[in-house]
C-alpha cells in the first residue's frame, strides 16, 4: 500500500467511526502516519482528500452499477438501480451522506448521476418516459436520496423499509407510461423521445442553432 492509499484509508475508517467531522488533514495524517504536508502534496486540500475517500468508498457501488448492464426494459433497470442505490446507502451510511448529504458534487457521484440519465435516456428512447430526460433524472435522485437520508436518520428497528419499494413505484408511475414499446403513446412522450434520440445521435444535416430550435419545440410539446 502506497503512501496516498494509507492516507484515503486512514480517512475513510475515520469517516465511518466519527463522520466528516471526524476526518482532520491532522487526524488522518497522524493515522496514517505521515507528516500533514504529504497529505497536502498528494490531495491539494481537504475536499481534495474527500473526493478521493468519496472515489473509494463508492468504488464497489459504481462497479455494481456498472456490471448491471442493460435489459430490454430499461424501467425495470431502473428499478434495478433504485434498489442498488438504497442498499448501498444504508450499508455504508458515512459515505453516502458523504456523497448527497452536503451541495458539493464529488466526482464519483457525477458518475452516478451520469448512469441514471442513461437509464432515463433509454427509457425516453422507447417512448414511456412522460417527462422530458433531467426532470425525471433530478425527479428520481431527489426521490431516492429522501428516502436514504429518512432511513439512515431512522435508528434501525423503527425503519420501516415498505418505503423502499413504495416510493420507488410511486416514482415510476409518475415519469413513465404503461405503454410497451410497441404500443402507440401519446404525442408528450413522442416528443420526449424524439428529443432523447436526437441528443444520442444528432443529425448531420441540422446546424447547432436549428437543433437548439427544434429541441426548443420539442419540449414545448412534450409540457
Amino acid at each position: 500500500m502506497d503512501t496516498r492509499e494509507r492516507l484515503v484509508k486512514a480517512a475513510a475508517e475515520l469517516l465511518i467511526e466519527g463522520g466528516k467531522e471526524a476526518v482532520s488533514t491532522r487526524a488522518v495524517a497522524s493515522a496514517a502516519g505521515v507528516q500533514a504536508p504529504t497529505l497536502y502534496r498528494l490531495f491539494g486540500d481537504k475536499d481534495g482528500l474527500l473526493d478521493a475517500v468519496a472515489a473509494y468508498g463508492f468504488a464497489d457501488y459504481l462497479a455494481t452499477k456498472h456490471a448491471m448492464g442493460a435489459s430490454d426494459n430499461p424501467v425495470d433497470d431502473l428499478r434495478r438501480g433504485w434498489e442498488l442505490h438504497i442498499g448501498f446507502g444504508l450499508a455504508r451510511p458515512a459515505f453516502y451522506l458523504l456523497m448527497y448529504g452536503e451541495p458539493r458534487k464529488r466526482e464519483a457521484r457525477l458518475e452516478a448521476d451520469a448512469m441514471l440519465r442513461e437509464i432515463i435516456s433509454r427509457i425516453a428512447a422507447v417512448g414511456r418516459l412522460t417527462v422530458p430526460v433531467e426532470q425525471a433524472a433530478q425527479f428520481v435522485h431527489a426521490a431516492g436520496t429522501g428516502v436514504v437520508l429518512s432511513l439512515i436518520a431512522t435508528p434501525e428497528p423503527e425503519r420501516d423499509l415498505e418505503l423502499i419499494t413504495f416510493s420507488r413505484e410511486q416514482v415510476i408511475r409518475a415519469i413513465t407510461t404503461d405503454a410497451s414499446p410497441d404500443e402507440p403513446t401519446d404525442i408528450p412522450s413522442r416528443a420526449i423521445a424524439l428529443k432523447a434520440a436526437l441528443e444520442e445521435d444528432p443529425p448531420l444535416m441540422l446546424s447547432p442553432a436549428e437543433r437548439a430550435l427544434l429541441a426548443e419545440w420539442l419540449d414545448r410539446v412534450a409540457k
